[in-house]
């Protein structure tokens, strides 16, 4: 991904408008530029923002296409803002949709799948799944102690998913 503030700026303003055409066009822009960094933060933050269905629809189906595998970290860093669930899981699922590989992101990734309701938990879940194969026995059993130390403290109706989660891992 490139640096560039001139990119930023256009898109920030163009998020900024209350012009739902030059939104599009500008989130439609986005797909024919190299990838910038901060995009994808001004994305997320538009989609926690709007209540516009199609705005919603135009941001998830940008960020379930991305291909570039540089655009991962800062996926994984707005996965981590307290924004609305909504978004989290959004942004989750963008993980899987993308196709990109999160494996160097499952410890992140079981932190939200904690601290997150069912839904986002089981994008979390998908997430992991898609990626365990790809993690070396030592890393896989941290994570799973991880998971065990975290299941004292889970909600109910995470549980099942938790249990679930374990049995991936353990298998892949």
């Amino acid at each position: 991904m490139i640096k560039s503030d001139a990119k930023l700026k256009k898109l920030h303003e163009a998020l900024r408008t209350n012009n739902k055409a030059a939104i599009h066009e500008a989130i439609d822009l986005l797909r024919d530029e190299q990838p910038f960094e901060g995009a994808i933060g001004l994305l997320a933050e538009l989609y926690n923002h709007t209540d516009e269905h199609e705005i919603l629809k135009s941001v998830e189906a940008f960020m379930n296409d991305i291909k570039d595998q540089a655009a991962a970290p800062e996926v994984i860093s707005e996965i981590m803002h307290d924004w609305k669930p909504e978004t989290t899981r959004m942004l989750v699922a963008s993980c899987w949709q993308s196709g990109l590989d999160y494996s160097s992101y499952t410890r992140e990734i079981a932190e939200v799948f904690f601290s997150s309701d069912f839904a986002t938990a089981l994008e979390c879940l998908t997430v992991m799944e898609e990626s365990v194969h790809t993690l070396k026995s030592e890393e896989k059993k941290e994570l799973l102690k991880f998971i065990e130390n975290k299941s004292l403290l889970l909600k109910p109706e995470i549980m099942s998913l938790a249990l679930e989660l374990k049995s991936i891992i353990s298998q892949g």
